[in-house]
Order: structure tokens, then C-alpha cells, then sequence
């Protein structure tokens, strides 16, 4: 157990957060599948993006990683692998499975792909059954819908698919990636609705840098024109907003300042958006074209608020509700249920243990303002974000501990130490 000790003072700090885990991994399969050599720069180091990086050496692909620099470098394979049968294991990393599974497609001979026991319980099958559309042979060997995935690889048709990306949008990412290499232009019709509508216009950037675009009407239908291909070129990866947000949100908490530098206002990633959240709450941001500043002002107000584009900071959000003068209800993230844990069960059982009063709903919560008191190590459930989330009460009250605070390597291994420089 790692014990959160509560500030002495607000802090006045200004902190480095590591690489975007998203765009890390985006831009590792499109380097990857690009003609020539890339070169990654500011690139986040952490378990889901070293299993990603270890998939694709064992893909044939060669990586050259220099952490201490944050730098990698990828010689593209050029829109296929060079290894023509691969068992591939990739933990708990959700990019990592739903981009891979995709890309395995463009292959030529048998895949399989494999997680975490969580991981087999994580959807899949709506992305496969949209491959499957495109012509490729894949299936979920368990029959559930559920990873591993097998892949009898060849010819991907391309032409018209729909798919249900209501649970992740990471499987219309995965589609859009391997889009180029169809072997006709692809065109996506997405059914239902579409969670996380940020991290889907990311995706098309990131593929816009490597050179391919895609056409699109408002998120709904999209299409990617044959013959396009990625090409080599160095790539600066941002700043992950998702580590980012946790600071802005202890400035808030306490009435400190905090400022991020290497993220502005024009960021590809969305959860920058949660500045917004926190100045509807009642803080002060400052937004620059590559910073970010955050000004508490104690007492945070409640809010009633659609998370769906900015999930992943729901359950900072949840936590900040507790010591709110009024509840606050988050609303349309029912797809937390199938992350690294069940969040929206996690974050109501876990507040629940410090005495916080939480109304879980199918797509979210409802939290009441309380008196918060840590009698137990918060439980982390092997889920990043709520180590990382309930640590931000810890800096308030008295006797927070952090269960597993190892699992933060997920995403963001030095969390704690950055989470010291509060202090300075």
C-alpha cells in the first residue's frame, strides 16, 4: 500500500506529464505499416505501449527504442508483416488488442492475438464482425465475443462495412488505420452511437501526419481512398492530457496553480477538455497555444454532465465530487463497465468505503457532497485511473492509501513521483 499524505500548502507547480499513450500507439502501427523509417520523438514508455511495440517486433517489424530519450525508431514494413505466423499476448492495453486485431488482417498467414484474463472479458466482436464485412478471415477462438482473436490472413476487400462503435471507438479507429490497404476504397458507416467522438478525429490526424486522409460526414460515414499509403517521417508526440488531467484537478482541489507546458489549447487529445469541466466547477484556466494553466478556487460547485467524449477523467471528476457544495452527475459513459475494470462499480464501491455517498446508474453516477474519512487502502481493481483518481483525495484528508499502486505502469509509471512535485 502506497499512503497519500494530505499538502501542507497548495501547491504552485508546474509539471511534466509523458508522451500521449494513444498517439504513442497510433503512431507505432502507422510507422510501422508506413514505406521508409520513422522516428518517434516524446513517445510515452509504459506497459501499453512496450506490449504494443513487443507485438510488432514479433510482427517482423524492427523498433529501436531509446527510453531514456523518449525516442523510437520504426523501419515500416510497408502495409504488411514480415513474419508470416505470430502468437501474439498483449496484456490489459485496449489500443493495443483493437488496433492490432485490424492490422493482423493485412498479414499473410495465421495470427493470434491474446490478453489478460480482464482482457478476455473486454468486447471484440463488434470489430470483428466488421472486418469480417471487409473480407477477412477472423474470428474470437472462444466464441464470445471476446479476445484471442485468430486471424487467417490475406486479401482485405475493402468496400462498405458498418460498424457498432456504441462500447468503443477504438474499433472504428482500428478500421480506419488499416483503411489504405484494402484492397478497394473503404467506406464505414457507423450504427448506434459513437462514445469518445475525440479520440476518432485523433486517429485522423495522426494518419493525416503519416499522409493518408480521410473524408467524413459529421463522424457518421466514413471513407478512405484506395492507393493511399503512410510514409516515414519523424513524428513529436504530445504530452498525454489524460496524465495531464489529474494535476489540473488537484489545483482545483486545493486552490493551487498548476501548469502543464507542451499541451495548448489546438491539442489533438480531448481530454483537454476537462479544463472546461473544471471551470464550470468554478476554477480559473489559462489557455495557451502550448500551456495550460489551472487556478483553484475552493469551493468546488456540482455539475450535471455528459462524459462521454472525455470518459477517461470521469472518475477524477467522481472523486472531486465528494468535496463539491452540491452533487454532481455524470452521465453517458455506460461503455466504463467494459474498461480495465467495471469503473462506474469501482468508483461507487470505492467512494462508498470512504464514506461518500454514490447513486450508481446504468451510464454513470450521481455523487452527493460528504465528509469523506479513509479507514482502508482504496481497492484499485489492476485500473490505472482509479489509482490515480482516489490519490487526489488523499491530498485533502487524512489516511488515504493506494492498494496497487503499481498498476499505474499502465499508462503513466512515475504518477507518484510527479504527484510529489506537488509538494515543492
Amino acid at each position: 500500500m502506497l499512503a497519500v499524505e494530505p499538502l501542507a500548502v497548495a501547491p504552485d507547480a508546474v509539471i511534466r506529464v509523458p508522451g500521449s499513450k494513444s498517439i504513442t500507439n497510433r503512431a507505432l502501427l502507422l510507422a510501422s505499416l508506413a514505406e521508409g523509417k520513422s522516428r518517434l520523438t516524446g513517445a510515452l514508455f509504459s506497459d501499453d505501449t512496450r506490449f504494443m511495440a513487443a507485438a510488432l517486433v514479433d510482427l517482423g517489424v524492427e523498433i529501436v527504442t531509446d527510453e531514456a530519450a523518449n525516442r523510437i525508431d520504426v523501419a515500416g514494413g510497408g502495409g504488411s508483416w514480415p513474419a508470416r505466423n505470430a502468437d501474439l499476448f498483449v496484456g490489459n492495453a485496449g489500443t493495443a488488442m483493437r488496433f492490432l486485431t485490424a492490422a493482423l488482417c493485412l498479414g499473410t498467414g495465421e495470427y493470434r492475438i491474446d490478453g489478460s484474463e480482464r482482457m478476455r472479458q473486454r468486447p471484440v466482436a463488434e470489430l470483428v464482425d466488421a472486418l469480417g464485412q471487409w473480407g477477412a478471415g477472423i474470428r474470437c477462438e472462444m466464441d464470445n465475443g471476446c479476445p484471442p482473436v485468430v486471424v487467417e490472413a490475406g486479401r482485405v476487400a475493402g468496400g462498405r462495412c458498418r460498424i457498432d462503435a456504441s462500447r468503443s471507438s477504438q474499433f472504428l479507429s482500428a478500421l480506419l488505420q488499416v483503411a489504405p490497404y484494402a484492397a478497394a476504397a473503404a467506406e464505414i458507416e457507423v450504427s448506434g452511437d459513437l462514445i469518445s467522438e475525440p479520440y476518432v478525429s485523433m486517429t485522423m490526424a495522426v494518419m493525416r501526419e503519416f499522409g493518408v486522409v480521410v473524408d467524413h460526414d459529421s463522424l457518421r460515414h466514413f471513407r478512405v481512398r484506395s492507393g493511399q499509403r503512410y510514409g516515414g517521417r519523424d513524428y513529436r508526440v504530445e504530452p498525454d492530457a489524460s496524465a495531464a488531467h489529474y494535476f489540473w484537478a488537484a489545483a482545483a482541489l486545493t486552490g493551487g496553480r498548476v501548469c502543464i507546458d507542451g499541451l495548448g489549447r489546438d491539442s489533438l487529445q480531448g481530454d483537454v477538455a476537462f479544463v472546461d469541466v473544471l471551470e464550470r466547477m468554478g476554477a480559473e484556466v489559462m489557455r495557451g497555444a502550448s500551456r495550460i494553466e489551472v487556478i483553484g478556487n475552493p469551493p468546488l460547485r456540482g455539475i450535471d454532465i455528459d462524459m462521454n467524449a472525455i470518459s477517461d477523467t470521469a472518475p477524477t471528476l467522481a472523486v472531486l465530487g465528494a468535496f463539491a457544495t452540491s452533487p454532481v452527475k455524470i452521465r453517458n459513459v455506460e461503455h466504463l463497465r467494459w474498461q480495465e475494470s467495471d469503473r462506474l462499480a469501482a468508483i461507487a464501491h470505492e467512494l462508498g468505503r470512504l464514506g461518500c455517498r454514490v447513486d450508481e446508474h446504468r451510464d454513470g453516477l450521481t455523487v452527493y457532497p460528504s465528509e469523506l474519512t479513509a479507514t482502508a487502502a482504496v481497492e484499485t481493481y489492476d485500473d490505472h485511473r482509479i489509482a490515480m483518481s482516489f490519490a487526489l483525495a488523499g491530498l485533502v484528508i487524512d489516511g488515504v492509501g493506494i492498494g496497487d499502486p503499481g498498476c499505474v505502469a499502465k499508462t503513466f509509471p512515475d504518477y507518484f513521483d510527479r504527484l510529489e512535485e506537488l509538494r515543492r
